[in-house]
């Protein structure tokens, strides 16, 4: 396969490009910073990578380079948590994902010939936040800041349909590997100060990354996967558990917990999302036939921290 890949040097986009280059497949990644992928790809090996450069929110010469692919793996997005939310970057983090993906699928309907799919990104926040409700992939979506993030961004893709693209969208939930979430939880454990944040009996519902990278790249060789899929691993757990299970992994305790007004105070109104979690379960992506390597948050960690 010829797969295109938006994304591809962030947490999960660089470890997807490894995997397809390792299968054989050839992969062209649109960056914004050709200078930061060539290193990215030079450290991890992967002199094969075409590095193609975009502005994701314009038409460009970068488009003609989705003809003759055969997928196309949009992950493209500004950090959700990379600092606090104020009205510029709300308006940022939405463009950068309608925008975005409207460039993606304006360029695939001009493609000759069109790739057979788009595999799009979205998130668990689709459906806002809840102690006690249980999400599937058929739940509403929510109304808070996220949700409206989430209902755009899937909106956009929805006419590559149009031109006889299959489309395949994953609500991704935190994504638990080496780096990411956990590598801003991990410091106050190793400290030996680490706990839950807030009540601890929010949910937490996580996929490990090489199971992310096994769901994108089935997409985009199963012709009878399409529509929306929760990417979330089985056995969502709350705050406390994931907490006491990661003291456990590597040997600390996990009882000092972390205010959360401490979080306000960090995040504003992001905060609510890690205060609050969504217990979201994974039914059509289990219905698809897909086997999750790491179906417990404890096989996880210790694959990760071990």
């Amino acid at each position: 396969m010829k797969v295109a890949v938006t994304g591809a040097t962030g947490f999960v986009g660089q470890r997807l490009v490894e995997r397809l280059q390792a299968e054989g497949h050839e992969v062209i990644a649109l960056v914004r910073n050709v200078q930061k992928a060539q290193m990215t790809f030079s450290k991890a090996n992967l002199p094969q990578v075409k590095i193609v450069a975009y502005i994701p929110k314009e038409s460009g010469g970068w488009q003609t380079q989705l003809s003759g692919c055969d997928g196309v793996v949009n992950l493209a997005g500004e950090p959700l948590f990379g600092e606090r939310w104020t009205t510029n970057s709300k308006q940022e983090i939405i463009a950068s994902r309608k925008l975005g993906t409207e460039k993606i699928v304006e360029a695939i309907s001009n493609a000759d010939p069109k790739p057979r799919v788009l595999v799009n990104a979205s998130a668990i926040g689709y459906y806002g936040t809840s102690e006690t409700a249980i999400f599937d992939e058929t739940s509403p979506s929510g109304s808070d800041f996220l949700a409206q993030v989430c209902q755009a961004w899937e909106s956009a893709a929805q006419s590559v349909k149009e031109g006889g693209t299959r489309l395949v969208i994953f609500r991704i939930g935190i994504v638990l590997g080496d780096g990411g979430a956990l590598e801003r939880m991990l410091p106050p454990f190793q400290l030996f100060g680490g706990g839950p944040i807030g009540t601890g009996r929010q949910w937490f519902s996580w996929i490990h990354r090489e199971d992310l990278v096994s769901l994108l790249i089935k997409a985009l060789t199963d012709d009878q996967m399409s529509g929306v899929y929760n990417a979330t691993a089985p056995e969502p757990v709350r705050m406390h558990k994931l907490c006491s299970t990661l003291g456990k992994v590597i040997n600390r305790p996990s009882w000092l917990p972390v205010p959360g007004f401490a979080l306000e105070l960090l995040l504003g109104e992001a905060a609510q999302v890690i205060l609050t979690g969504q217990n979201v379960q994974s039914k059509q992506t289990q219905a698809s036939g897909f086997e999750f390597m790491y179906s417990t948050v404890e096989q996880a960690l210790k694959q990760i921290l071990h």
